[in-house]
């Protein structure tokens, strides 16, 4: 299946960055908007900028997963026989400077293959580059179409890096940055120095993004919106208008922000011991046609039926918050950490089944190995389910990413992710990742289950 998008790009082995059913990552925001030191940002003359830009990525995920216990399986389990599973997108990034401050960029993307059981059955997904729309030949959509306007507010001078959708030239460090069209939420969003990437570092769905940060999004994980971020000093706020789906989880945006979701994030920049550090707080509420957990259950009981949200959606409103810490141990040891909750009583509406969630990891750089452009990370995450959404699933429902059918005995889905990033020549990439994830879909019923994964990963 590679080799039909290689021919695509003749002469290069590229790479791709995927957005999950939710994340996307790295290919959006200028660096100007979280400064490092000084010594490493501030330009002490104004580099040139470009004009225009065009870069490109390709990434092929494998994973598989060896057999496991399973007392029971239902429509939306991960399948308990051997499985093995593969994804690969292409994606170009260009971008053009209209005036100062000003760019607009066009990610035209292909995409082809599956996510483990149709990306069902766990609610941290084992790959954030498995979308929740699979297909057997390559189909291209244009996941992003957007412009950026960074307005200068003075201070030092910082170097802005030529990069997938950034144009190389420089930004102060105090900036307002203004973003519309269509991008990711977490373009902007949950962001994280050491999981947020899952072309480069982990691939788990709960740990790569707060778990229960449930971001307006198409299955894709993309949406049309607005935001804007004040870089200060040492803060910045950031603040934004979403669209959601038609439908939850649905392939199609609505067409006039009737159903909407409103976002807004705080972040402090620190040092910790001469080293830096960030840590965001986020809320958001999404507003929309969504179900209330207890009205299925009850309607289900009422008609002797399993119990569907789809016949109770009414327009309501679902709240949630997540705390994002990153902290720089060494210059070559960096840890994170992530909290988020939201309102369990309604359905998940864009992401995945997830009403609180922690994760946390650690990232190592190679130099201690002579592998300087290596990097090894470990990470945890912890998923749980309200009260309302285990009497929904106990009861036969079915969610976005599960729905064994019944849920006798609940339990906390854990996950524990470690990967090991191989540089082989710059643009290529070759990462190792195991994943062992106990009471898949909070179910003590079936698992525990490995799952063995190898990423290839370049760029132009």
């Amino acid at each position: 299946m590679m080799c039909v998008l290689f021919a695509l790009v003749p002469g290069h082995f590229c790479y791709a960055q995927t957005v999950t059913g939710g994340s996307t990552e790295e290919a959006y925001s200028p660096s100007v908007s979280a400064p490092a030191s000084a010594d490493e940002t501030s330009a002490p003359e104004a580099a040139s900028p470009e004009s225009w830009s065009l870069h490109g990525q390709l990434t092929n995920v494998t994973q598989y997963h060896p057999s496991f216990p399973s007392a029971f399986r239902g429509q939306n389990s991960l399948n308990s026989r051997d499985r093995t599973a593969e994804t690969l997108d292409l994606t170009l990034f260009a971008g053009i400077r209209l005036w100062q401050g000003a760019e607009v960029y066009v990610n035209p993307e292909l995409d082809q293959g599956f996510g483990l059981s149709n990306t069902l059955g766990v609610a941290g997904f084992p790959s954030a580059e498995g979308y929740k729309v699979g297909a057997y030949t390559p189909y291209g959509r244009i996941q992003r179409l957007f412009l950026r306007q960074v307005i200068d507010l003075g201070s030092a001078e910082q170097t802005v890096e030529p990069a997938a959708n950034q144009l190389g030239g420089s930004h102060t460090a105090d900036n307002v940055i203004l973003s519309v069209g269509k991008f990711s939420v977490v373009d902007v969003f949950d962001t994280n120095s050491y999981a947020h990437d899952p072309r480069a570092d982990f691939l788990n769905w709960a740990i790569v993004e707060a778990g229960a940060f449930d971001y307006a999004a198409d299955a894709w994980g993309y949406t049309y919106g607005a935001s804007a971020e004040w870089t200060q000093d040492w803060w910045a706020v950031r603040g934004g208008l979403f669209d959601l789906s038609v439908i939850p989880n649905g392939r199609r945006l609505e067409e006039d922000f009737s159903q909407y979701a409103v976002i807004g994030e705080l972040e402090e920049r620190h040092e910790l011991l001469g080293h830096p550090g960030k840590l965001k707080l986020l809320g958001f509420v999404d507003r929309g046609r969504m179900a209330n957990y207890s009205d299925a259950v009850r309607l289900g009981q009422q008609m002797g039926t399993t119990p569907d949200v789809a016949l109770v959606r009414h327009y309501s409103s679902k709240p949630g918050i997540a705390l994002n810490l990153e902290q720089e141990i060494t210059p070559d040891v960096g840890a994170f950490a992530r909290a988020s909750m939201n309102d369990g009583d309604k359905e998940a509406f864009e992401f995945t089944e997830i009403n609180r969630s922690i994760s946390g990891g650690l990232s190592v750089k190679g130099n201690a190995w002579n592998r300087p452009d290596d990097t090894f990370g470990v990470a945890g995450a912890i998923n749980a389910l309200s009260d309302a959404a285990r009497s929904y699933f106990a009861a036969g429902g079915l969610g976005i990413l599960i729905g064994d059918g019944q849920l006798p005995h609940y339990g906390l889905e854990k996950i524990a992710e470690a990967y090991y990033s191989w540089q082989i020549a710059k643009p290529f990439a070759l990462s190792a990742d195991y994943q062992y994830v106990t009471n898949p879909a909070y179910n003590r019923d079936r698992g525990p289950v490995s799952v063995f994964g190898l990423r290839v990963h370049a760029e132009f």
